[in-house]
């Protein structure tokens, strides 16, 4: 069943890479208390995620953090050395926290796996926003296939 406005998020472990390695982070740590946006990506270095979807967070989250978000996240099923190198490769400091779903388990919880098998791409995450108050869905935009409108940066910052 995928997730919707009121609902709370699922428990999980998700995976951020540090400099001593691989960090696993809870959804519980993630969002108690905080307001949070996370936006999912169907992977790491792909066309529109690398062009639009991550680069429009980035840009906004000097706004976004004005509004009242104390962070902002992005999520994608590929492994924590390659959302590094994506962070790294996109010029990222500590605007946008990169979080690895690597079995895509998260994904999966939230209802918003995208299977890409027969593209070479296995199971993914659909594109989608949410913001979240203390673990709790108060907005959530999940993109059609091909579309890029609900999940943006400058939807989401209307949304608040």
């Amino acid at each position: 069943m995928t997730i919707k406005i009121g609902d709370t998020i699922p428990a999980a472990k998700l995976t951020q890479a540090s400099a001593e390695g691989p960090r696993e982070l809870s959804t519980q740590d993630l969002f108690s208390g905080k307001t949070v946006v996370l936006f999912g990506v169907p992977g790491a270095f792909t066309p529109t995620c690398s062009a639009k979807h991550l680069p429009g967070f980035v840009q906004q989250a000097a706004v976004l953090k004005g509004k009242g978000v104390d962070t902002i996240a992005c999520m994608a099923v590929n492994d924590p050395f390659v959302m590094k190198a994506w962070g790294e490769s996109q010029g990222i400091q500590d605007e946008v926290l990169l979080l690895a779903d690597g079995s895509a388990a998260f994904t999966k919880a939230l209802g918003l796996e995208l299977d890409l098998t027969a593209r070479g791409m296995g199971i993914r995450c659909q594109r989608f926003a949410l913001v979240a108050k203390d673990g709790v869905v108060s907005y959530l935009g999940i993109e059609e296939p091909g579309a890029f409108e609900v999940s943006k940066a400058e939807t989401v910052l209307a949304a608040l």
